[in-house]
């Protein structure tokens, strides 16, 4: 019988996790869930850019009870999803841009398959993995900077605009967080107690800010799982 070999660092990401989700589970219960002034609501109805209708589709995702959970799990492809009332930060990020018809799961696949050398290498895999790849912040940190655009990481909210997509370093650990930009110093993300509408950008370090609007992206916004 072989020796069970531990991965420490799936291990150490697991322990950070489980913390990450009690804090969520904190915030959501001992805080008032934000809500946007009319102002910021009106702007963002009436947007019908890819931004508008990207941010509309990440609150959206405020409405969705889900249970923070890093599970490995084995799901279709294409349009695979982990069940709907489970996510991570990453989910958010990719059940928004689905409700515009962006598959990231797909598009990060295959561009992985294509350039598997330039994304991250820490998870010791010797190939893309169409089930867990598109849920990594650093993936989708390479992929958004290598097929939309990485904008400069400033201390100035204005600009950080309504759709960009923000990523932090929530301990200076590398323990990696993303949301979606709605409204100026407003974002959606999963931080462990689901889906939430947030401000205070620079409450953790930001390490990445991004644009991604591909042009093929459907102009009616669907349903969000």
């Amino acid at each position: 019988m072989k020796p069970i070999r531990i991965r420490w660092w799936n291990v150490l990401f697991g322990l950070a996790t489980m913390a990450l989700a009690l804090s969520g589970f904190w915030l959501r219960f001992c805080h008032a869930q934000l809500t946007l002034d009319d102002s910021a609501r009106a702007a963002l109805a009436a947007d019908e850019s890819f931004a508008g209708r990207l941010a509309r589709a990440a609150l959206e995702r405020t409405e969705h009870h889900v249970r923070y959970d890093p599970a490995y799990v084995v799901i279709d492809y294409p349009g695979g999803d982990v069940p709907a009332d489970t996510g991570v930060c990453t989910d958010v990020v990719v059940r928004s841009y689905r409700a515009l018809g962006i598959d990231l799961q797909e598009r990060v696949h295959e561009d992985m398959k294509a350039h598997f050398s330039l994304y991250p290498k820490q998870w010791g895999l010797a190939k893309p993995d169409t089930n867990i790849d598109h849920r990594r912040v650093p993936n989708l940190q390479t992929f958004f900077a290598r097929k939309g655009e990485s904008l400069p990481v400033t201390e100035d909210a204005a600009d950080y605009r309504t759709g960009d997509l923000v990523a932090w370093d929530l301990n200076g650990r590398n323990l990696w967080h993303i949301g979606v930009v709605v409204a100026p110093d407003r974002f959606v993300h999963n931080i462990g107690g689901g889906p939430r509408l947030d401000s205070g950008l620079f409450q953790w370090k930001i390490v990445g800010h991004y644009r991604y609007q591909p042009a093929d992206a459907e102009k009616g916004t669907a349903d969000s799982r």
